[in-house]
């Protein structure tokens, strides 16, 4: 049964080290596949935290459906686990459905995103992208100090 909390643990440090060295360093290039990131940053940014990719279906060959499809691909990886560490395996899978069902209620509902999700928002709407890279829970951010309140650092300008 330890095997539940220690899947949470990895899957959220899994999600940051993605997001930060997957989404924001590869998805910077302009031809790679995962361009897809910086145009939903571009999205977010544009609408107050709306991207409205995310009313289309996840099956297709857009920024939904590939973030979609890349979900898939980490949860099918993690099939083979399944026999040694059932319950590690059932975090990491559940981890991978939490993400996309808070992260897509994000940007379709960002009042919900404000009161939920703040670090998410900090992520997209703060003044520096590049800080609060976990979606579901800011727990590896903390470890790590990328965790930023863009309400602290508006403040702290102000201040200044």
């Amino acid at each position: 049964m330890i095997g539940f909390p220690l899947g949470l643990a990895y899957a959220n440090a899994g999600e940051w080290l993605l997001h930060k060295y997957v989404l924001h360093r590869l998805g910077k290039q302009p031809t790679s596949f995962w361009r897809y990131h910086w145009q939903h940053h571009g999205e977010a940014r544009r609408n107050d935290m709306r991207d409205a990719n995310y009313q289309q279906s996840a099956f297709g060959w857009h920024a939904h459906g590939k973030e979609a499809l890349s979900l898939a691909a980490i949860a099918v990886a993690h099939a083979p686990l399944l026999a040694v560490a059932p319950w590690f395996t059932a975090a990491v899978w559940y981890s991978v459905l939490s993400y996309y069902r808070r992260h897509k209620h994000a940007h379709l509902d960002p009042a919900w995103a404000r009161a939920h999700l703040p670090w998410h928002v900090d992520h997209h709407m703060g003044p520096d992208p590049e800080a609060n890279y976990c979606v579901t829970e800011p727990w590896f951010d903390l470890l790590v100090g990328t965790r930023r309140s863009a309400a602290h650092a508006v403040a702290s300008a102000e201040g200044a």
